[in-house]
């Protein structure tokens, strides 16, 4: 394996230049609509919309999570640009972590949004009985599980007193994609991507497309039912199939790539090909998984009924009083 490695060594100065530079660009074009986009969302959600079921409470905690990890864009973009970090490890671990924290509360949000709808329309009376608190509860829940499952990534970091070794700079400077990781046991790595994949993507995954499909079952059976019935299910549909399409699009690349990153970081993949391939395209697949933020508020405006007359209201309040000024 030593000689693999050695054979696999090639000049990535250029590429880690032009990494830089793709990541201060797409963090700068993320910042203002992902700001903007996700202030708005969370006052109408919060303040104007009197319904707090129907999956309302999920769409709040997933725009609190976008919310978060925009304002950790600006230091982000502050290294990328400048090279340096003079803010400490312990800031630099923490906006690491949210971006990973946001990315699973994210998946796992849509699966609940997914999954709820599914069930309030398979099971009307569930809808009826159904109060604010359990979607509390279950936010709650989802938070302190994600936070946990979270942790790995920045367990996996190398202490502080390791440096980079394709790193030029001193070991305080060094931040995000430069931090070092951890090598760890064949034995260990294995559980813990299986870990990874299955509660990261493919179970969620799974249950959204099982919505999906419980709901477009649904949709057939009630032709023959009232036209109340009919709407509720296409609105239903429309929703998971909007969660379902940016589910694929956001976070499937990230955790397709995600399993051969693992293992060309920690040695087990030595083709030089392989490898060249999958650690070029993991910061193109965090990038994509990044748009969510910017994404998921116009799944709020197109598929939240309250919020677009809402906003639509608020528009039209914002013309006459523009035109009788």
């Amino acid at each position: 394996m030593t000689a693999n490695m050695s054979e696999c060594q090639y000049d990535d100065t250029v590429w880690n230049q032009r990494l830089d530079k793709m990541y201060t660009y797409f963090y700068l074009l993320l910042l203002i609509p992902g700001l903007l986009l996700n202030t708005i969302a969370l006052w109408v959600l919060c303040r104007h919309i009197s319904k707090k079921t129907k999956a309302v409470i999920f769409m709040i905690n997933l725009a609190f999570a976008d919310l978060a990890h925009i304002l950790s864009l600006p230091l982000r973009v502050y290294y990328y640009f400048t090279h340096t970090w003079p803010f400490g490890r312990g800031v630099c671990l923490f906006c690491f972590y949210l971006k990973y924290l946001n990315m699973y509360a994210a998946i796992v949000f849509l699966m609940c949004i997914s999954m709820q709808r599914c069930i309030f329309l398979q099971k009307p009376f569930t809808a009826r009985r159904w109060r604010r608190r359990y979607d509390l509860l279950i936010s709650f829940v989802v938070w302190v599980t994600v936070g946990l499952a979270c942790s790995p990534f920045i367990l996996m970091r190398s202490s502080s007193g390791e440096l980079n070794a394709t790193s030029t700079q001193q070991p305080s400077v060094g931040c995000f994609k430069d931090l070092p990781m951890r090598h760890t046991s064949l034995s260990l790595t294995i559980p813990m991507l299986v870990f990874a994949e299955a509660c990261g993507f493919l179970i969620p995954l799974a249950c959204i497309a099982y919505s999906t499909l419980r709901i477009s079952w649904s949709l057939k059976e009630s032709q023959t039912h009232d036209q109340n019935s009919l709407n509720s299910s296409r609105r239903a549909l429309r929703m998971v199939l909007s969660c379902f399409a940016l589910f694929l699009f956001c976070f499937a690349p990230y955790h397709l790539n995600f399993a051969l990153y693992m293992m060309v970081k920690q040695d087990i993949v030595t083709n030089c090909e392989v490898r060249k391939a999958v650690l070029q395209f993991h910061p193109v697949s965090l990038c994509i998984a990044g748009l969510s933020c910017c994404v998921n508020p116009i799944l709020y405006y197109f598929l939240t009924t309250e919020f677009r007359m809402h906003l639509k209201r608020r528009t039209r309040l914002m013309s006459t009083s523009s035109y009788r000024e």
